[in-house]
């Protein structure tokens, strides 16, 4: 369950936004600015940034940032920039000191004397959650193409609360210049001391590292960098980023890397032992969930099932600590704790399971892995909180298991797919041994979709619909609709039913899906209907030969890659779908079943035909998380075969009636 553990003395939260505190002033534009018209080094950009300035003080009793940015208009499509949000989380910050004005070519100067809005912003998924949170906004009057607008802001974090900094360095739009600095918390007195590292990652070529100038300030300047693209299956952006990034510590750290980590592991085992340390306890309760006849899996299972029934704070609604108070809900210290009082977050509900199994006799231990939701982890940059996901292994019949009960919906045997294929550190008293958590099979996740159809003599086509989903595919939809009432997740599951469709349609849910549940497929049902399928040929009609499509249509099409392509995880697609077809009506032609396999995609697709129906079988396996860029003429190759075999037509002869008319 990803997680920050509830040992952390000082609350250290993740802040992927570069965001700032009052700027001295606005800069005046040089002349070469003003008569700008395109940028060498961006040749077609909609606008660049000129300059760009962050300087952060993390005082804990007034942490803020600056930011102040100067954008140059090159193109009608740049004006869009004069639309401006600036990004915030209200719970640990707010931004204050807005200040923003435009200049035309000639030189004059137009103050923004407006109104700053403040709106929601959905960006970013994690476990099919999304990411929430606000902006500030407004828009610059008289923008035009030639014209540099600059603005600048503080957000003002919460006081007595340490954060960790990042500094990033590429926008969507390419950077002439940029300056930062931080001055760093130290503490003493009566706040413990406080180290910082820092590490960085795709500096711009020629960019010195960031180095401690005078007054223990960490200063850095880049020059031209490049406009930070945006694709489809893309890694986490942030992990592709150039930026920097800096860790505190409290106390001494270990200067290299292997001492570093084994104190780390030593620390960590040292926490979780003194909290599953309840044998008795657990051994009472396990008497209460199996039985002693039976099997190893059965047992390991009933254990598995009975913590994921008990209430998972981390996916409720968050409470504020008001409603914490008057509910009197007090942090467990132990899993006698969690256990007793039935309830607990993510991170103590899967060391409950750990320790359940263990009093049940299994071997386990407790792993901190990385997700890979936002970042790829490298120990060698030795950042600890980047474990942040905790696990259980189970020896299980002499074979490691991968478990987590603490991630809501996540069923027996698989992790959330930000926990798979990750590296992690298995803990015990020597300070543990490195990991890699497995990777679920294709068939582990699957969208099935089975279909009854009829095709109307006017072309029409209707009729039911089944859609199932398993494993990550159920698990991933079951959280981001966890706080949807019925009609949100009616429309959700229609508008997912629909865009799959190769024309437009209409799907209307017919059943009541079990939502709640882990292990039992998601299971939907509709009625479907697509106007005008079949499409005229003379005296003929045809259809194509594949009717769920969408997905595959316009992926890869682009002849240049610049990122890795990633998957979340591993999946499959698998179409069964009859037609039945108008009295009269024959099957003139087919086209000829196809297959390919590339080892880490396979399609398959093929059509049979009686006097009076067809059946449409398709498949699209994806068995492949990360592919390296070199590998996109083949990937893009295989989605084209995808789309032909797809787009390939049945050709059918109408009844007389229908043809004479």
């Amino acid at each position: 369950m990803l997680g920050v553990t509830k040992w952390l003395l000082v609350s250290v939260v993740l802040c992927g936004l570069a965001v700032p505190s009052a700027h001295a002033g606005f800069q005046p534009p040089s002349p070469d600015e003003l008569k700008m018209t395109s940028e060498p080094l961006a040749p077609g950009a909609p606008a660049i940034i000129l300059f760009r300035q962050v300087d952060r003080d993390d005082n804990i009793h007034t942490p803020h940032e600056d930011n102040y940015v100067r954008i140059k208009i090159l193109t009608e499509e740049g004006r869009k920039y004069a639309d401006v949000e600036i990004p915030f989380f209200k719970e640990n910050s707010d931004i204050v000191n807005v200040r923003a004005r435009s200049i035309r070519s000639d030189g004059s100067v137009k103050d923004f004397d407006g109104k700053v809005f403040e709106k929601s912003l959905v960006k970013g998924r994690f476990e099919g959650r999304q990411e929430k949170y606000l902006a500030k906004t407004f828009t610059l009057p008289d923008v035009q193409v030639g014209s540099i607008i600059e603005y600048y802001y503080t957000i003002d974090f919460h006081e007595y609360t340490l954060y960790d900094s990042h500094w990033f360095l590429s926008h969507e739009l390419f950077t002439k210049k940029a300056a930062f600095t931080l001055k760093p918390f130290v503490g003493g007195g009566s706040y413990p001391v406080y180290y910082m590292r820092w590490s960085w990652n795709n500096l711009p070529p020629g960019t010195t590292p960031p180095k401690e100038g005078p007054r223990g300030i960490i200063e850095m300047e880049a020059s031209n960098i490049p406009a930070f693209p945006t694709e489809d299956y893309m890694p986490p952006p942030d992990e592709l980023k150039s930026r920097v990034d800096f860790i505190y510590e409290e106390g001494m750290v270990s200067k290299d890397q292997a001492s570093y980590w084994r104190d780390l592991g030593k620390k960590r085992n040292g926490q979780l032992e003194s909290f599953v340390g309840k044998r008795k306890e657990m051994e009472e309760a396990v008497g209460q969930i199996v039985s002693p006849t039976d099997l190893p899996e059965v047992k390991l299972r009933k254990i598995y099932d009975r913590v994921q029934k008990i209430r998972n704070t981390s996916f409720e609604v968050e409470k504020t600590e008001q409603q914490q108070k008057r509910e009197k809900e007090k942090p467990a210290d132990n899993v006698e704790d969690v256990w007793k009082r039935g309830y607990g977050n993510g991170v103590q509900l899967t060391w409950l399971f750990l320790a359940l199994a263990r009093a049940a006799g299994f071997e386990g231990y407790g792993c901190w892995v990385s997700g890979r939701n936002e970042y790829f982890f490298n120990r060698l940059t030795m950042q600890g909180e980047k474990l942040n996901a905790n696990v259980a292994l189970v020896k299980l019949n002499g074979k490691d298991l991968y478990l987590d009960p603490g991630g809501a919906f996540t069923p027996f045997g698989l992790l959330a797919w930000p926990e798979t294929g990750v590296p992690g550190l298995k803990l015990d008293k020597d300070g543990g041994t490195w990991i890699v958590t497995t990777l679920p099979l294709p068939s582990e996740s699957r969208v099935e979709k089975v279909a009854k159809l009829t095709l109307s003599d006017t072309g029409d086509l209707e009729g039911q619909l089944t859609i199932t989903y398993t494993g990550l595919e159920a698990g991933t939809r079951r959280v981001e609709q966890r706080h949807a009432d019925e009609v949100a997740r009616k429309k959700y599951l229609e508008d997912r039913a629909v865009s799959e469709l190769a024309a437009a349609g209409e799907a209307e849910l017919t059943n009541q899906p079990d939502w709640g549940s882990s292990e039992a497929p998601l299971v939907a049902e509709f009625k479907l209907k697509v106007p005008g399928w079949a499409s005229n040929a003379g005296r003929r009609a045809m259809i194509p030969a594949a009717v769920f499509t969408a997905g595959e249509k316009s992926t890869f099409e682009h002849s240049n890659r610049v990122h890795p392509i990633y998957f979340r995880y591993p999946h499959e697609k698998v179409d069964d779908i009859t037609i039945s077809l108008p009295y009269g009506w024959q099957v003139s032609s087919v086209p000829k079943a196809q297959e390919t396999d590339a080892h880490v995609v396979h399609y398959q697709m093929k059509v049979d035909a009686d006097a009076s129906s067809l059946h449409l079988t398709r498949k699209v396996s994806i068995d492949l998380m990360m592919l390296d860029v070199k590998y996109y003429p083949a990937l893009r190759g295989f989605f084209e075969v995808v789309r032909t075999g797809d787009g390939s037509q049945i050709m059918l002869q109408p009844g007389e009636v229908h043809a004479s008319n």
